[in-house]
Order: C-alpha cells, then sequence, then structure tokens
C-alpha cells in the first residue's frame, strides 16, 4: 500500500529475499524531498516482539520528523514468513514474529532465520536499486528486540551506521529469559556464539569509528523490572570503551510501549539528522 503522508509517501514494498528463501514485506517512508534530491540519509528501524512492518508505522508518529528532515525510512517485518517448522508459531517469544535479528546455525531454523544478514547486507543492496538513498548516510534505531538488533548490527559492523537510537532495549540478551531462549534455539548452547550477538559483550570490544548511542528507557516498564532488559550491563560496557558515547536516559512513569515510543521519537530522529543529514 502507498499513502501520503507529511508531504512524503508512506509505502509498504515486498520481494523476494534471497537471503531468507521467502517473500518479505517492509515499511518505507520517502520523504518529500525523494522526488528532488538524490542521496537521502536513511533510518532502519527494527521492531520488537510479534511485530510485522505494521506496528512502528501506525503507532510511533515518525513520519513528520523523517519528512522534516528529508530522511528515508525503512523497517523490515521481525522474522522470515511462510514457513512452518515444528515449533515455530507455537510462542511470542521465539520462531515467527522472533528472529532476534541474528543468523541461525541451528536446525530447522538455519537456513532462512538469518534476519542479521538480511538486515546488514541484503536490504541495504535493495534500497540502494530502487531508491535515491546514499546507504553510507545510514543511522538504525530499533525497540526492544529491535533495539537489541540495532545495537548489534551497529557494533558488528564498524562505521556502517553514523548512530543508533534504541528504545528499551534487549541490551544482555545472552543473561535474560528472553534472550536465553531465543539463543539456545537459534545458535545452540555455544555461549561463545552468544557473546558475538550480545551488544554487552560486543561493546568491550567494539574497535572503530567513535559511535554515539542514544538509549531511552521507561522507568515503570515491566520488562526493565524482570530483568530482560538490563540496560545497566551496556552502560557498564560502553563506560570502559572510550569509542562508545552511550546516553542512557531513563524516562520516569513510562511502560515499555507505543506511547513510550511516540514521546521520543522526535528527539531520536533529531539526534539522528545530526549524524546522517
Amino acid at each position: 500500500g502507498i499513502n501520503a503522508e507529511y508531504g512524503g509517501l508512506q509505502c509498504v514494498y515486498e520481494h523476494e529475499s534471497s537471503i531468507l528463501k521467502c517473500n518479505m514485506k517492509f515499511g518505507c517512508y520517502l520523504p518529500p524531498q525523494h522526488d528532488k534530491k538524490k542521496n537521502l540519509p536513511v533510518v532502519y528501524f527494527l521492531s520488537g516482539l510479534t511485530c510485522t512492518e505494521q506496528n512502528f508505522i501506525m503507532k510511533s508518529g515518525f513520519q513528520r520528523f523523517a519528512a522534516k528532515h528529508g530522511i528515508v525510512v525503512i523497517n523490515p517485518d521481525t522474522s522470515p514468513r511462510g514457513f512452518d517448522f515444528p515449533g515455530e508459531h507455537d510462542s511470542y517469544d521465539f520462531g515467527s514474529g522472533a528472529g532476534f535479528y541474528v543468523n541461525a546455525t541451528e536446525e530447522p531454523w538455519k537456513n532462512n532465520y538469518r534476519m542479521y544478514s538480511y538486515i546488514t547486507g541484503e536490504l541495504p543492496s535493495v534500497l540502494t536499486s530502487n531508491f535515491n538513498v546514499n546507504v553510507n548516510k545510514s543511522a538504525i534505531s530499533g525497540h526492544s528486540m529491535g533495539g537489541h538488533g540495532a545495537l548489534i548490527c551497529a557494533l558488528k559492523n564498524p562505521g556502517k551506521y553514523k548512530c543508533v537510537s534504541v528504545f528499551a532495549p534487549i541490551a544482555n540478551p545472552s543473561e535474560c529469559p528472553w534472550g536465553i531462549k531465543a539463543f539456545t534455539g537459534y545458535l545452540g548452547e555455544n555461549k561463545g556464539a552468544w557473546k558475538q550477538c550480545d551488544a554487552t559483550y560486543l561493546a568491550k570490544d567494539y574497535d572503530g569509528p567513535k559511535l554515539e548511542i542514544l538509549l531511552d528507557q521507561g522507568e515503570d516498564d515491566p520488562y526493565l523490572n524482570d530483568k530482560q532488559l538490563l540496560p545497566e550491563n551496556l552502560q557498564n560496557s560502553c563506560a570502559g570503551n572510550k569509542l562508545l558515547s552511550l546516553n542512557l536516559r531513563k524516562q520516569p512513569g513510562y511502560d515499555h510501549g507505543y506511547y513510550f515510543i511516540s514521546s521520543f521519537i522526535e528527539e531520536h530522529f533529531t539526534f539522528m539528522a545530526k549524524h546522517i543529514c
């Protein structure tokens, strides 16, 4: 579908993914500048558990700020679609809608659940072929599971993304119930492989251009209190690496959902625009 919004176009496109071996949808906001300018900057937004490409489009209100800054915004789905592996649809936090932005190494997931390569490799090439963008002027953002995805994509690819903006990310998945379940299923029992997909460990070893991270966390987020998110562990890792600058803002009264995201999305776009526009 294509809808006019703030002078631009909110689109949803579908394409055949060679990495995931299925058809994938992604949201694509083309700001009003897209028709007049080449080499527009790009923001990728990665969504959380159970989401599709629709949640961020419908609930966050980002389009006003993407239009203001002239940013193309791409928000993919959260897992491959169209398969029926055993157990794939049994729980909200594993399988469909819960790809965790890793490349699975375990059966039956390893040939299709390769969201990390899809986000960092295939999607940018699709954009370059079809839109007036410069993927070398990119930032990456995300929420919850998608915040984890944004962090690891940036930390594992120094310089690829000019900054990171995250809302209530799963910041240390190796140590929380959601992450332990997902990593065991997708990556097996090898904890060394887990650390290569965990922002808290990757931040300790990050060696690349200085990277700024803006992290907003609601203080009334039930998953914070349930120790699913663990932002303080990421904060400790970043404090020990002078190449990383983490601005962790705790927001009193806010929970984990899109009311929280929509309250701070303007500030996140202002932050990203400073780095890519």
